[in-house]
């Protein structure tokens, strides 16, 4: 039963820690996103496609914390 507990305890603490980092690095991306689109309209579709491509690089890490949390409830 203690050996349950400590398990999800660790589970916990590897989602909060794997999904506050990605969470304030989209917003940061998005912030910066707007920013450079407020001083340069005319490049939209570069600044678009850059800000995706981060952003799903970004949202990999936070899968790498779910299969991390997956790992320690399965094994």
């Amino acid at each position: 039963m203690e050996t349950e507990a400590i398990q999800y305890i660790a589970m916990a603490i590897a989602i909060a820690v794997g999904a506050i980092g990605p969470a304030l690095s989209i917003g940061k991306i998005g912030a910066k996103a707007m920013e450079a689109l407020g001083r340069n309209p005319e490049a939209q579709g570069a600044i678009r496609t850059n800000m995706i491509l981060v952003v799903a690089f970004t949202e990999a890490i936070a899968i790498y914390a779910l299969v991390v949390v997956l790992i320690i409830k399965f094994v």
